[in-house]
This record gives C-alpha cells, sequence and structure tokens, in this order.
C-alpha cells in the first residue's frame, strides 16, 4: 500500500517542495524541524538544512544508521520541548490530520507555529472528493458506522491491507481532514496555499514566511 500511495503522491512532492524551496529560500544552516514525518520523505530532493525530523514513533537504530545526516528524535507534536523560535523552519508535511481531534490539531498548530521562525504545513483538503489515506472517492463524507462497513471492502486501502475492525477503528479515530476555513483558524498568521490537480483544491500549505 505504501508502495503506491508513494507513486501517486511522488509528482505532488515533487511539485511541493519546489514550491517550498521557492517561498522558504533553505541554505545549508537552515535548521528544519519535520514534526511528524520521516527522512524517507527528503531522500533524492534537493533540499539544504539540518534536518530534524520527530515523529511520536521511537525511530529503530537502523533508520538511524540509514540515514545518518538527520537527527531523528521521538515526540509530540502536540507538546514540542523545543524553546520558542528554535527553529528557523517548521515542516510538516500530512501529518496533523493524524493527531485526532480538532483540540488535539489546535495544539499541534500552535507548537509548531511556537518553535518554527517559518512556518509551512501541507494537510489534505477536506474537500477533495478522492480521501487519500484510504485511496476511495466521498468515503470522508460518510457517517462513522457507514465507514466501519466501507472500509474494509469498498475503499483501496481495505482491499490491500486487509484491516481488522479495531484496526479500521483507530484510523477512524485518528484521521480527521481539515477545511480552508479551519486552516484559516488553526493558522492565523499565515497564507493558506491552495495546492490543486484539474481545478480541484487537493490540500492546503499554511505558509508563513520569515519574521525578522
Amino acid at each position: 500500500m505504501m508502495s503506491i500511495y508513494g507513486w501517486v503522491q511522488k509528482p505532488f512532492r515533487e511539485r511541493r517542495l519546489k514550491l517550498y524551496q521557492e517561498v522558504i529560500h533553505p541554505t545549508p544552516q537552515t535548521t528544519i524541524l519535520d514534526v511528524g514525518g520521516s527522512p524517507w520523505f527528503w531522500t533524492g530532493l534537493q533540499i539544504s538544512g539540518k534536518i530534524t525530523v520527530l515523529n511520536p514513533d521511537e525511530f529503530s537504530d537502523q533508520v538511524k544508521a540509514d540515514y545518518p545526516t538527520f537527527q531523528c528524535v521521538g515526540g509530540d507534536g502536540c507538546n514540542l520541548s523545543y524553546p520558542p523560535a528554535s527553529f528557523d523552519v517548521g515542516f510538516s508535511n500530512s501529518a496533523i490530520e493524524h493527531v485526532g481531534t480538532f483540540e488535539r490539531q489546535k495544539l499541534f498548530a500552535a507548537e509548531i507555529r511556537r518553535v518554527g521562525k517559518t512556518i509551512w504545513v501541507q494537510t489534505p483538503a477536506r474537500e477533495f472528493p478522492i480521501e487519500p489515506h484510504f485511496m476511495a472517492p466521498f468515503i470522508h463524507y460518510f457517517p462513522r458506522w457507514l465507514q466501519r462497513k466501507t472500509v474494509r471492502y469498498f475503499t483501496l486501502l481495505g482491499l490491500l491491507n486487509k484491516p481488522s475492525p479495531a484496526q479500521i477503528e483507530d484510523l477512524l479515530n485518528e484521521i480527521r481532514l481539515l477545511s480552508f476555513r479551519e486552516m484559516q483558524e488553526l493558522f492565523p498568521d499565515c497564507e493558506i496555499y491552495r495546492e490543486k490537480i484539474l481545478g480541484i483544491t487537493k490540500s492546503y500549505v499554511a505558509i508563513r514566511r520569515n519574521r525578522h
């Protein structure tokens, strides 16, 4: 599933990070905190900067050995242990929709805005008709009882991964896509950029340029 998802998302990732470079202008000295990410996301891309990757799941020794130029740390994106403005860039790609409730999303947004001088936070748009995690149309608009019944046999994730009812429930509790208005509320000091495909907004990026 991850290989298919990665293949589908690859052109969007490349285009998104090209925009990131044009807007943020990172240098080899730029310190970047990637909240909720993974070092593989950055591989093969000409991105300058000293990157710390923070994830709630502790990185294995093997991952740390495979990516020696990255600082890979465990931590909660809703409660960061760094002082204010401790990174040049607070970065996150497709993570804020995974923290559960809107209250926790508020904490996530507040923390990354606190520790980053510049902000770049991307998330899939709730308005886009295809749910990107389950890879199925319209399922994120269904009531919860109908989602439970359809995930296993009517989504690409369900057909390939064959999740148990408990795993499906965990995913439904974890994922909460954001609307444009909610992104404006979470990132009031940021520009909200719309990433589009065929004229339809696919994802949002909250951008706050460096405040000198």
